[in-house]
């Protein structure tokens, strides 16, 4: 069996391609971002299949792509990128964005000091625990009517601050704006919306967190100091995404684009990459209910923004106002997006990945332009999390993408057998980090040592050039799902 020195070209130290004639019928090289020691992880779990498949896909353009955090999905791997030329069959498949669709992060500044809130720090995470329901099954404390819920599929962000949960500057600073258009709730089925009505404002389980960090170490003094961050200054991080109605949309179009994929004549190598043209009855229904999913998600961080704001000052006094806890951005993962490349309209699939636009770019924030888009990758909860900004460079080879995290070494299964959720709890807490679980099995499935070190994903992305580090964050207390 050849070995993954054999099969791939090393393109450098970070790079590393899969040639077309890996698998015939791909139409254009697989890209790789990775080291050594991970390239060894990502052959041995056959990620790098999934890569090739991706690249079988029609309209493809450029290359399929994998960011540093890869390991094996549903169709593309987690952490693919890959964007399809409409005008030339270009494709969209469920499987380009996974059932958590537009599972996101988000954090936030403060005007505190760690040494302020250290004190503390138990008496936040229960506050923190109290107000953002968690766990399997929960509910939120919000109400919704089913036209409501159909306006949150329109408008997204706009939706919970014209009604009380948030600022207008947050707003700004979320990506798109916290809203894709196109989005249209005809699209989506009646379960989707049965399972979405109760479940707005809720994180959710999984790898889904609330997460109270400090900033350790600065990298860059001028970015840093355009998002209001210094070293030992506060910040709460929000990672989620859109619960069960996006899990329901994208069970209900797997179903159709089976369908699809035959109707139009499209070979798959996997029958979890079934696809319809972007084009297509069945890719604009798709990308309508898909787009209703990421609005969904984007109103679900705001409303929990809006109480852990609520929390935190309940906990050390005064308004969010006052201790100054501003949104430094929000970022999407698991998306389809119509973006500009080169001159030429593309559906850009992230799935485990996230946007890196450089700076200028006319869709970032207008205090972002000299420095970047903000990029944040989240860590596991015992070591750190990252800020980083996009580079020309992304734009140039992925398409303005990079990773969305650290990436899964480990089953949650096999994590769930290995690990104790009173000893991790426990470990961690000698460490200097409060923890609060919804379950114990949820807590041992996110074991750090079930996750690579975002040190090094970051440091890959780094030494690629597709971002540039700012600072990293230390985690203090978290809330997991």
């Amino acid at each position: 069996m050849a070995t993954w020195q054999e099969t791939f070209k090393k393109i450098n130290e970070f790079k590393y391609e899969l040639p077309k004639s890996f698998l015939e019928g791909m139409r254009v090289p697989g890209i790789i971002y990775a080291d050594e020691q991970m390239m060894d992880h990502i052959f041995s779990e056959n990620a790098h299949i999934q890569v090739a498949n991706v690249a079988y896909l029609p309209g493809i353009v450029r290359a399929s792509l994998a960011m540093p955090d890869i390991h094996y999905g549903y169709g593309f791997p987690i952490g693919g990128v890959a964007a399809f030329d409409p005008e030339n069959g270009g494709i969209i498949s469920p499987g380009g964005v996974g059932f958590d669709i537009n599972c996101g992060v988000r954090i936030l500044r403060t005007d505190l000091k760690r040494e302020k809130v250290l004190p503390k720090i138990k008496d936040m995470v229960y506050a923190l625990a109290n107000n953002v329901p968690c766990g399997v099954g929960r509910v939120g404390s919000i109400k919704l009517k089913l036209s409501d819920l159909e306006k949150i599929m329109k408008k997204g962000s706009t939706w919970a601050v014209e009604n009380g949960y948030g600022w207008q500057e947050d707003v700004i600073h979320t990506e798109g704006k916290g809203c894709l258009e196109g989005a249209d709730p005809e699209c989506v089925s009646s379960r989707a919306k049965e399972r979405g009505l109760p479940q707005q404002g809720t994180l959710g389980s999984g790898n889904h967190f609330v997460e109270v960090q400090y900033v350790q170490e600065i990298y860059d003094e001028a970015a840093a100091r355009v998002m209001g961050i210094e070293k030992d200054t506060v910040t709460i991080m929000i990672h989620s995404g859109s619960r069960g109605l996006g899990h329901q949309v994208c069970t209900d179009y797997i179903s159709i684009m089976l369908n699809a994929s035959r109707k139009y004549g499209i070979a798959l190598p996997d029958r979890q990459l079934c696809c319809a043209p972007v084009n297509s009855p069945e890719g604009n229904e798709y990308f309508a209910a898909m787009a209703g999913a990421a609005n969904y998600a984007w109103t679900n961080r705001q409303m929990m923004m809006h109480w852990a704001r609520e929390a935190f000052a309940q906990v050390v006094g005064g308004t969010p106002e006052k201790l100054g806890m501003d949104l430094i951005y929000d970022v999407a993962h698991n998306i389809a997006k119509m973006e500009m490349h080169n001159g030429k309209l593309l559906c850009v699939h992230r799935k485990g990945a996230t946007r890196a636009f450089p700076a200028g770019h006319p869709e970032i924030p207008e205090d972002y332009k000299e420095i970047g888009q903000p990029v944040i990758v989240p860590g596991d909860m015992g070591r750190c999390s990252f800020l980083l900004v996009g580079t020309q460079k992304a734009m140039e080879e992925s398409f303005g993408s990079v990773c969305h995290g650290a990436g899964r070494m480990m089953s949650r299964t096999k994590a769930s057998h290995t690990f104790k959720a009173d000893k991790l709890v426990a470990d961690l807490a000698g460490k200097g980090i409060v923890v609060h679980g919804a379950s114990k099995r949820g807590l041992s499935e996110e074991a750090p040592e079930a996750y690579k070190d975002v040190r090094n994903v970051v440091n890959v992305v780094e030494g690629a050039g597709l971002a540039k580090k700012v600072a990293k964050l230390k985690p203090l207390g978290v809330i997991k799902g």
